[in-house]
This record gives C-alpha cells, structure tokens and sequence, in this order.
C-alpha cells in the first residue's frame, strides 16, 4: 500500500511557496517603480527582476496594475497604522481629560502632516499616488491611495466623533479628497524641500478651513 499524505500536508509547503513568490513580486515591483517611471515597469520587467517567468506572475495578478494595487492596499494599511498610533489614539487619550479639547484644526494638520512624511519616505508608494492619473485610474476607489485620507477623517469623524453622517459631510470629503489629491502632487513637484513644505503650509490652512468652517 502506497501512503498518501493528507492534503493539509501537502498545500502548507505549496501555500508557503506562493506567499514567498508573492512577495517577491511586490519587492520587485516596488524596486523596479525606484528606478524607472511607473509607465515603463511592465508585467514583464516585474517578473524578470523577481527571477520568475511571466507565467507564474500571472498565476498570481492578471496584470502589471493588479501589482501596483496589491502594492496601494499594502502602503495604504501601513498608512492608516501610522495614522492610527500618531495621530488617533494620542488625540483619544487626550480626550478622555475632562478638561481637554479638541483642537480640530491642529487635528487635520497631524493627519496631513503624517500623510506627507509617509509619502516622502515611500517613494514606491509616491510614485503610485502622485504619478500619471492614468497609472492608477484603473484602481477601485476605496483602495487607492489617495481615498485613504479623506477615509480615515471620515471614519473618524463618524466613529469617534459621533459627527453623524449627511450629504453635506459626503460633499466635503469629497471635494477634500480632490483637491488634496491635486495640492499634494503641486507640492511635491517643487524643486526643494522648502518649496515643498510652503505649499502644503498654504493646502492645510485652506483645507482645514473649507473643511471645518461652515459658509455663513
């Protein structure tokens, strides 16, 4: 009689295999968008650097944008991490002060402020956000990127804030998300750091305004 190993057995080392050729996608990919622009990574060059052939790519993404969205989903969670222990939970610990208040403005600063850092530290993530709208478009809106920020400030405002959710407070979030798409990509093609951090200084004053002054 011939033993045959139960398949839990056989699928662990297999299931182990792919996560590690999945990874090595993802490092590839993001390597690759380091050194050339994000239009000229291809499935191709993605498998080649990963030392696989295109078709076991495919065995795991249909193609190179179902990369660069693995890749999104991934920053986008270690985003919202660092939003989570910078920014959120401090502010909630201060609030559990009676006499603390809270400070709305400085707020929304912090979450801008986290959000640009993590961009200039994140150059994979950077080029995935700010790049040609076309490189990215093909991305369900609730796991681009740039829909992180104004989720997470919706959430927080639903959620912890008790703001109760209404059509007006969907517009805003909306036309938050567009215009600090626009206003952050602005800022990071400035020619120095200073230049850089002006212009997010000018996006942060409108934007705290426009979202948290109601128009008389």
């Amino acid at each position: 009689m011939i033993d045959v190993l139960p398949p839990k057995r056989r699928q662990a080392p297999l299931q182990k295999r792919s996560e590690e050729t999945v990874e090595r996608i993802l490092l590839s990919a993001e390597m690759l968008i380091c050194q050339v622009p994000l239009d000229f990574v291809t499935a191709g060059r993605i498998a080649k650097a990963a030392g696989i052939s295109i078709g076991s790519l495919y065995r795991f993404f249909g193609d190179k944008q179902a990369v660069f969205d693995a890749l999104a989903r991934r920053h986008l969670k270690q985003l919202r991490e660092r939003l989570e222990s910078r920014v959120l939970r401090p502010l909630e610990h201060s609030q559990e002060r009676k006499d603390a208040g809270f400070n709305q403005f400085e707020f929304l600063e912090n979450v801008i402020d986290t959000y640009v850092s993590y961009l200039e530290e994140n150059e994979p993530f950077r080029a995935l956000s700010l790049g040609p709208r076309g490189s990215v478009g093909a991305m369900a809106r609730h796991v681009s990127p740039i829909a992180g920020l104004p989720g997470v400030l919706k959430s927080f405002l639903m959620e912890r804030m008790r703001v109760p959710h209404n059509l007006e407070l969907e517009l805003r979030m909306q036309v938050f998300g567009e215009a600090g798409e626009r206003l952050i990509a602005f800022a990071f093609e400035q020619k120095t750091s200073e230049a850089r951090h002006r212009v997010v200084q000018e996006m942060k004053d409108m934007l705290t305004g426009y979202l948290f002054v109601r128009k008389q």
